[in-house]
C-alpha cells in the first residue's frame, strides 16, 4: 500500500518543543488526564475537573491550552501517535512469525482501548486536521495499518471486499458510547461487538458486503 514513510515508533507528541522538563510532563499530564476524563464524562466535562484528574493547577492548564480546541489538538495527535504505535507493535508480530490477522486484531483491540470515537464530538467545526503534526500522525497510522491489511489479505485471511477505511470508520463507531448511557455498561458490551466485526473481517467471508470498500480516500471525505 502506498503511504507515508518512517513507520518507526513515535516519540511523544504531548510535550510541545522547547518546554523545560518538568513543564513538559506537565503537559502530558493534562493530555493524558483530558482523554481519560472525555471517555469517561463526554465532551462536556470542565477543563477544570481535567486540571483535579491531571494533578495540576487551573492555571497551569490554561497556561498550556489557553482553549479547548489546543486540547483538542494534542489529545486527538497523542491518541494518534498511541494507536499507530500498537499498529507498529502488530506489525512486528507479524513480522516474527504471528498469524497476520491476529495480529491485525490484537492491533484493533489495543486501538479500541484508546476510545477514540469519544473524542469525536470534541472536535469542533474549525479544528484544523491538516496541521503537519497531525497530518503526518494520520499518514504514519494509515501507511502501518495497510500494511497490516496487506499481510492478512497475503495469507488468505481477511476477506478481499474490506479496507482499511472499515476499519478507521469501525473504531469510531465501536468506542463512542450512545447518548444517554453509562460507560460502565457500554463496556460491558464493547468487547463483544469488537469480536462480532473482527468475525466479520474474517476469510472466509460469508456474505457479500453491499457498496465499495471504504478506502482511505472514502474515509477522508466521509
Amino acid at each position: 500500500m502506498a503511504g507515508a514513510k518512517g513507520g518507526g515508533r513515535s516519540t511523544g507528541v504531548s510535550a510541545a518543543p522547547h518546554l523545560r522538563a518538568d513543564a513538559a510532563r506537565n503537559r502530558e499530564r493534562i493530555v493524558e488526564a483530558a482523554r481519560e476524563a472525555l471517555a469517561l464524562h463526554g465532551t462536556e466535562v470542565p477543563l477544570d475537573e481535567i486540571a483535579r484528574r491531571a494533578g495540576v493547577g487551573n492555571a497551569t492548564l490554561y497556561r498550556h491550552f489557553p482553549d479547548r480546541s489546543v486540547l483538542a489538538r494534542d489529545v486527538v495527535l497523542a491518541v494518534a501517535e498511541r494507536i499507530a504505535d500498537r499498529a507498529r507493535d502488530a506489525l512486528d508480530e507479524a513480522a516474527q512469525g504471528c498469524d497476520p490477522f491476529e495480529a491485525l486484531s490484537r492491533f484493533t483491540a489495543a486501538a479500541v482501548e484508546e476510545r477514540v470515537g469519544a473524542l469525536c464530538p470534541f472536535l469542533s467545526e474549525d479544528f484544523d486536521d491538516r496541521e503537519p503534526r497531525l497530518l503526518a500522525a494520520r499518514q504514519r497510522l494509515e501507511h502501518l495499518v495497510g500494511e497490516l491489511f496487506d499481510r492478512a489479505r497475503r495469507a488468505g485471511r481477511l476477506r478481499a471486499d474490506a479496507d482499511i477505511g472499515d476499519l478507521l470508520l469501525a473504531l469510531g463507531q465501536l468506542t463512542r458510547p450512545l447518548p444517554g448511557t453509562e460507560c460502565a455498561q457500554f463496556d460491558r458490551f464493547l468487547g463483544r461487538h469488537l469480536q462480532i466485526f473482527l468475525d466479520g473481517l474474517r476469510a472466509p467471508a460469508r456474505s457479500e458486503l453491499p457498496g465499495r470498500a471504504a478506502t482511505v480516500e472514502a474515509f477522508r471525505q466521509g
